[in-house]
This record gives C-alpha cells, structure tokens and sequence, in this order.
C-alpha cells in the first residue's frame, strides 16, 4: 500500500507561551515538536507497510523548521518526504490547508491518507475530513485498529462512553488517528543515517497558491490566561466549617 501521512510542527506542550507582536500566533522562538496524534499516524503507517509492503511519505506544509518533523519521519521509517516550504501556510485555515495538501499530491496515487485527530495547538480536527472530501474520497475518524480486507479496509472507530464502531471501507481513503492505537518506536542511529540520503521533495506556496482562497475562518487575537490565586480560611468549629467547606464545594466550586 501506499501512504501519505500528514505531519505538523506545533509549540511543544511545556514550552512557555509567546505571543507574536499582534497577538494572533505564537512567536518563532519557542521550541517545536511533532504533533502527537500526528506521531501515531506515521507509527501507525509503518506498520501497515511492515505488514503489506508499499511506500510511506510524509508530508507537512510550514516555514523551513517544519522540516525537522519530516527528518524525524524519515529516521523512522518513511521513504520519502514532501514539504510545502513556507511561513505564509501558518497562516492558513484548515480548508486552505487541505487544499495546498491536495494540490501537492495531485500527481500521486496514494491508496490511503493517514492524519492525526487532531493538532495539539489549535485542535480544529477539520484538515483531514476536508483533505478527504475535496479529493473525493471516503474517511473515517478516531481510528483505533486498521485491518486489510480484500479489496479494502475494516477500521475500528472509537466512540463515546467506551464504544466502539466497526465499518468497513474501500480504497482509497482518509483515515483521522487516535492517539493510543499503538506503541511509539524510536528512531534508531542507523534510520538517522539512512534519512540524510532519502528524498524530499519541496513544494512552494507559488505553486499550490491557484488552488488556495480567502480564508474562511481568522484568529483575530490569543490571550495567555493569567494565573490568579484566591485563598480563603474558614473559621469556627469543626462541624461548621464542615458545612461550610461543603457549601463552597457545592454552589461555587460546583463539583459536589
């Protein structure tokens, strides 16, 4: 089979929050990682492909350090990697991004799309079911087990209060992961070496810009939320402040 994962950089989850000069992204000079969701997608990939055989591209659409998440990928495994190069993709909104996504890979015949859920900064969960309906293809989300049938595909979908939906699918397809449906490996000092030697091809936003528009949805600005602290000492007898405790916890705190 052949896979696309689609990869993201987003701010690393302790890295401490800046805000750029018109408070509508985070700064440059903060520290970046891989996409969690995004990261069990790729793993998840790899092990169709150690199972069926086929190619593993990664692909990722961002400023020049974006290219560390597909270097990342390459270690691991992928055999090659695509990379939209430039800062202006930060800006767009997921149907803009899906559609630069679609306009790189129009020349290719990819069996399956592999996404994370969801993007730990902004958490839209909208890049992949988009991706899927503009190439016209059927998806799936919070995937949890991927199984070849034949002709196709049977996903296990994970849904609310513990279950689960079983459904079957044709290829190609989109498919959203969840984090958790595997165990993350490491990339090894050999799959390190062998990266510096895999191809990338690099993609400009000249070239995918005809298939772009306004976009629909804009960040007009981002607040870090302050830490404020309140404390309060209850007074009297044991069993009034008891009641008082209980009283709190119930109309104001609201967890009883």
């Amino acid at each position: 089979m052949k896979i696309l994962v689609c990869m993201k950089q987003v701010p690393q989850k302790d890295a401490p929050l800046k805000l750029n000069e018109a408070g509508t992204w985070i700064r440059e000079d903060v520290s970046y990682e891989v996409n969690e969701p995004d990261a069990f997608a790729l793993e998840e990939a790899l092990r169709q492909k150690e199972k069926h055989g086929g190619e593993v591209v990664a692909i990722t659409a961002g400023p020049a350090r974006s290219q560390q998440v597909l270097r990342e990928a390459l270690a691991k495994g992928a055999d090659r990697a695509i990379h939209l190069e430039d800062a202006g993709f930060v800006g767009l909104d997921a149907l803009n991004v899906a559609r630069a996504l679609a306009a790189a890979i129009k020349d290719e015949q990819f069996d399956l799309i592999f996404t994370g859920l969801q993007s730990d900064d902004q958490g839209y969960a909208q890049t992949g079911v988009v991706l899927a309906e503009l190439l016209g293809w059927p998806h799936a989300t919070i995937i949890m087990q991927i199984e070849r049938t034949g002709d196709g595909i049977r996903v296990k979908r994970e849904l609310e209060a513990g279950f689960f939906q079983f459904v079957d699918m044709p290829l190609p397809a989109v498919l959203t992961i969840q984090s958790g449906i595997n165990k993350l490996r490491y990339a090894t000092l050999i799959g390190i070496k062998q990266a510096k030697n895999k191809p990338m091809r690099k993609v400009t936003m000249a070239e995918v810009q005809p298939a772009l528009g306004p976009n629909l949805q804009k960040v007009e600005r981002l607040h870090v939320p302050q830490k404020t602290r309140n404390t309060e000492f209850l007074e009297g007898a044991p069993a009034e402040i008891a009641k008082k405790l209980v009283d709190k916890l119930r109309n104001e705190a609201r967890v009883l």
